[in-house]
């Protein structure tokens, strides 16, 4: 089986500090199941290749085998897919070759760790037990571009159909040690098996490689069950862990977030002023298909159904519980047809990029990014300004120059106890126009609420036009 990792990153033999391998000699280690091999098609300032060769030995591995299963057993004991299709040896050779590179380390480069870098990953054949769709499930949510070709079972005799093998070519742009997590875990994922028997010690590596994306992944659950063979302990075991009890509960959230800040605006209906600001502005777009996302329990779009303009509306939240509480407003299942054509809900993650948010005019996004940290913030922003684009965005936030003004809310306190930030008109309008100029939009800014001459208005709204 093949892998090649190819990087631009300049200068591009960076690549073999990283890995710990010099691009100069080749080198092979012994595996217990096989060989693997190191070696560097291209090394240069501009661009740098290695590829990882690992060889299997499927009648050794069988020869080796005691009881029932040794020598002697089924013939597909010797005839199988383990010397070219990528599968769980691949991962053992990626923690063995590159271990120091999947643990994040770097002696010659430290400053290199952290950095995320372009990269183009080659599988020769990489079987996906699911087909492309659940190759694409897998991957684009992380960022991936992804472009797959089906293989046939034998290209001399094509009645035969085709195989459940893909040549899978990946882009990318990560820290390297991010990538190695994603194919350690992913790779046995697609293949649906293991090649040896799985252990609590599974649920470990499975945690430990899967730390900050696995818990957010909107296939978290088939990842985890697929990983774990299907065992039903360790597949609970696993999820009860991704439930970091450090984060915070999305269902929870939902259900507090209006209650909470609605608690501290009712004086003023803060709320109803800001959704009537989003409509208006989604309206003077002249946007037919919007979206809503981190739609919560859909008070923004029972507005938007209101508007004939809007032809297609889709609500997208993280939260399983807030999109049932959003179709019980909505009256969803006794809505008439015409109406429930228009809308959609959806349950996905902001901070994954995500095919089905692509080709609309416009797109919402109301209290939503206070409630992201720094680097999901970032992630947040490459998928709704790079990935999905609309013509029109439209973003609010709480204005904290404005928190004096609320009686209720202790001095330094934040509106609402999930949020991570709240920005002043100048740290909102800051971040606002950098990503308009990183991403192709000019942003223009609108007070929403009443205004004061001192503090401004109690939210603040950026429209985003290409």
């Amino acid at each position: 089986m093949l892998l090649t990792l190819t990087t631009t990153h300049q200068p591009a033999t960076d690549l073999g500090y990283l890995l710990r391998k010099n691009p100069a000699r080749p080198q092979s280690f012994g595996l217990s199941f096989g060989k693997a091999h190191i070696f560097y098609p291209e090394a240069n300032h501009e661009r740098c290749t290695v590829a990882l060769l690992v060889e299997v030995d499927p009648v050794g591995l069988v020869r080796n085998r005691r009881g029932p299963s040794g020598e002697g057993g089924a013939l597909e004991q010797y005839v199988n897919d383990r010397p070219y299709a990528a599968s769980s040896f691949l991962s053992v050779a990626i923690a063995d070759v590159f271990g120091t590179a999947l643990a994040g380390n770097s002696k010659e480069r430290p400053d290199l760790v952290d950095a995320p870098m372009p990269f183009h990953v080659t599988f020769s054949a990489l079987p996906c037990r699911g087909g492309e769709q659940f190759l694409r499930k897998l991957f684009e949510p992380l960022g991936y571009q992804i472009a797959a070709t089906r293989l046939p079972l034998d290209a001399r005799f094509p009645d035969w159909g085709e195989s459940a093998y893909y040549r899978v070519e990946l882009d990318v742009v990560l820290p390297l040690k991010q990538l190695l997590s994603h194919l350690y875990v992913l790779v046995p994922v697609l293949d649906n098996d293991k090649h040896y028997w799985v252990t609590d010690d599974e649920v470990k590596k499975l945690m430990r490689h899967g730390e900050g994306w696995l818990a957010a992944h909107p296939e978290r659950e088939a990842i985890a069950r697929r990983y774990l063979k299907h065992q039903r302990s360790l597949f609970d075991d696993a999820l009860a862990q991704l439930a970091d009890e450090n984060a915070p509960d999305p269902d929870f959230v939902a259900e507090t977030h209006a209650q909470e800040e609605e608690a501290i605006e009712k004086n003023i209906s803060l709320n109803e002023q800001r959704l009537g600001a989003v409509v208006a502005a989604l309206k003077g777009s002249n946007a037919t298909r919007v979206l809503d996302l981190g739609c919560g329990e859909g008070r923004l779009l029972q507005l938007l159904l209101k508007e004939k303009q809007f032809a297609e509306i889709i609500g997208m939240d993280v939260s399983h519980r807030a999109l049932e509480i959003a179709k019980d407003r909505l009256h969803f299942d006794r809505m008439p047809s015409m109406q429930k054509e228009r809308l959609r809900l959806m349950h996905g993650s902001l901070i994954y990029r995500d095919q089905r948010l692509a080709g609309f005019d416009a797109a919402a996004v109301v209290e939503v990014i206070e409630h992201l940290d720094p680097p999901r913030l970032a992630a947040f922003e490459r998928v709704l300004f790079e990935c999905a684009r609309p013509s029109t965005i439209v973003v609010t936030t709480p204005n904290s120059e404005y928190n004096v003004k609320w009686e209720t809310l202790p001095a330094g306190k934040f509106r609402h106890r999930d949020h991570r930030f709240e920005w002043s008109r100048a740290e909102f309008q800051a971040w606002a126009n950098r990503v308009a100029t990183t991403s192709g939009y000019k942003a223009r800014f609108l007070p929403v609420g009443p205004e004061d001459s001192t503090v401004g208005s109690p939210t603040q709204m950026a429209i985003f036009t290409k």
